[in-house]
């Protein structure tokens, strides 16, 4: 069983690869805004109640999946390298798998920004996560962050072996999956 982190900056395509990665492997998709949409829906994302809430029922997902007889999962998120609490938080999620001897694989996806703004309108993406329907919001959204904060890493950065960095900008969400089910041998 694998754990497969996809990780990298809004827009990007992390939970589209996500479904294409669950439809060519036994893996099942926990994109990050499957417990983000259930909280939102109650508390203002930014409060403590909408952070705590959505850690807690993550956490209970991954401890009861990883000691389960699933085949595995793909979970995503997005990473700010410049707050090392948020990459202590990928190596958590982590732990989860790698304390029951499962496989953990790290996928780093980037893409040019212009082509992140154009995902961020997709159908696809605005039917899985109802809080990126106000796409001019969303949009500033994205671009603040650009400016802001470094949700890729440095080259060198992540060191762990099972770690793959991909530019998807000019790449179908079908053939990143490909690449990821190859890498890790899926």
């Amino acid at each position: 069983m694998s754990l497969v982190i996809i990780f990298g900056p809004q827009a990007v395509g992390k939970m589209t690869v996500g479904h294409e990665l669950e439809k060519i492997t036994d893996l099942k998709l926990f994109h990050n805004h499957m417990t983000i949409e259930l909280v939102v829906s109650l508390f203002d994302y930014e409060t403590p109640e909408a952070q705590g809430l959505i850690k807690l029922f993550r956490d209970e997902i991954f401890k009861t999946f990883a000691s389960s007889d699933q085949a595995g999962m793909v979970f995503t998120i997005i990473c700010n390298f410049d707050d090392p609490a948020e990459w202590k938080r990928v190596k958590e999620i982590s732990d989860f798998f790698s304390s029951k001897d499962r496989e953990v694989c790290l996928v780093e996806l980037e893409a040019d920004t212009q082509v992140r703004i154009e995902r961020n309108k997709t159908e696809h993406r605005l039917a899985h996560k109802p809080s990126k329907r106000d796409v001019k919001w969303s949009e500033s959204n994205l671009l603040n962050s650009v400016e802001n904060h470094r949700l890729n890493s440095r080259e060198g950065e992540v060191k762990e072996t099972n770690y793959v960095r991909i530019n998807n900008t000019d790449l179908s969400s079908e053939d990143v999956a490909e690449m990821i089910k190859e890498r890790f041998d899926l």
